[in-house]
């Protein structure tokens, strides 16, 4: 049964069910949107929580988390170098729980608000038909059926949203998304899991958390650990197929003066482009700022773009070209420029606990990629049922034995009053 608001998790400042002092208590490695997610539904399942991070969100020094483009897409691009069916199947089931949650949040006004979510027409465009592409097709029906609200297809969108016939789009389809302010909503969840009771600690942990769990543990007096540190996961999971891959994102004034105001998410993704250079990313971050993106460098570690580097100029001219008027936007004064590093991993997404010991109370959760935010309570659910199982040590078993398959074999999932 999939994650629910009101029924599972609020977004209200006081744990859904209190902790007591005998209550289990998880250590979570990671500040990120992973990380805060997965706190928040420990904390009102009734644990306790302390989350540990080298660094928090702020306007001073941005996460990840912050800079990532944060439009929810189903199934999310999640895809590395290598495609693993068992990931992807296991993000169709995560996304769509983070829809329904994150339009509940955006469905009241005050949190909407406060939380910077809110539902925005998202429109995919493709430089052939739709049922050209068998893979497009697929994921086209699945989304169809998906329980997505407001589905539409037809061209004559790219005509109401003013995209250049001359770019070559021949296909397209609507939907209604999740759309992230990413620096509130990081702001928010902080706020909202410190109200549950989470304690935030400030450390930076550099081990591979196999070889120091004994003395984490110990030392913060924690049942289980949580591992929730994206790119940092490579050494403290051992993972050496964690990788990331460079983003950029340009921000301009969505104010209507210089450009017709964009209301609505436009996009070509990777998988619908001819090839990788071809990506349109344009989304309202908010009423006042339009993001303009994107790239995928892999393996690049280095944060040295600048809106002179010439993939840069390149992007900003594709999305030009694509949406005429564009040209004329202004800049952020403020923050002109965003990017960072998605991490990724070799075989996608994992949640999953530690296998390398016997008995060990490690979970796992990160290789997000750029949809963290897509990913984020779907995930979360599956770490709170992992967090259940390692507390009750019950074997540690891989990811490709799903939830769905152990209830099959006759797995019994616990539950029960924390």
């Amino acid at each position: 049964m999939p994650l629910t608001l009101w029924r599972d998790i609020s977004p209200l400042g006081q744990p859904l069910r209190r902790p007591g002092s005998k209550s289990p208590h998880i250590l979570i490695v990671g500040g990120g949107v992973t990380g805060l997610i997965s706190s928040w539904v420990l904390l009102d399942r009734g644990y306790r929580v302390t989350i540990v991070s080298g660094a928090w969100a702020s306007d001073e020094q941005r996460l990840t988390s912050q800079i990532a483009g944060a439009l929810w897409e189903f199934p999310p691009a999640v895809c590395g170098q290598h495609t693993d069916k068992i990931s992807l199947a296991h993000s169709k089931h995560w996304s769509m729980t983070s829809y329904h949650i994150w339009d509940g949040i955006a469905s009241i006004p005050s949190l909407s608000e406060a939380s910077g979510v809110r539902m925005m027409p998202s429109d995919f465009f493709f430089p052939e038909t739709v049922e050209s592409d068998k893979a497009q097709l697929s994921k086209m029906t699945e989304i169809m059926a998906s329980g997505v609200r407001g589905f539409y297809r037809g061209i004559d969108i790219a005509d109401e949203r003013g995209v250049d016939p001359s770019y070559g789009a021949v296909d397209a389809y609507e939907l209604l998304a999740p759309v992230i302010d990413t620096d509130k909503a990081m702001g928010w969840l902080m706020e909202l899991v410190e109200s549950k009771g989470a304690t935030l600690v400030t450390e930076t942990i550099k081990d591979d958390l196999l070889e120091i769990e004994d003395s984490l543990r110990e030392r913060f007096e924690a049942d289980v650990i949580v591992n929730c540190t994206g790119l940092e996961s490579q050494v403290l999971a051992g993972d050496e197929t964690v990788y990331p891959i460079r983003g950029g994102l340009i921000r301009v004034i969505n104010d209507g003066v210089a450009f017709p105001k964009v209301k609505a998410a436009l996009t070509i993704t990777a998988d619908a482009a001819h090839s990788a250079n071809e990506i349109i990313f344009l989304v309202p971050r908010n009423d006042n700022i339009l993001l303009i993106g994107g790239i995928t460098e892999p393996h690049e570690w280095d944060l040295d773009l600048t809106l002179d580097t010439p993939i840069i100029q390149r992007m900003r001219e594709r999305c030009e070209k694509f949406l005429p008027g564009l040209e004329n936007a202004r800049l952020d004064a403020e923050y002109p420029f965003a990017q960072g590093l998605r991490p990724f991993r070799g075989q996608n997404v994992r949640v999953e606990r530690e296998l390398r010991r016997t008995h060990s109370r490690i979970v796992h959760s990160y290789g997000h990629g750029g949809a963290g935010w897509s990913l984020s309570f779907g995930c979360a659910q599956d770490v709170a049922t992992l967090v259940d199982e390692a507390l009750e040590d019950v074997p540690a078993r891989p990811m490709s034995e799903t939830v769905f398959e152990r209830k099959a074999a006759g797995f019994q999932r616990l539950k029960g009053g924390r």
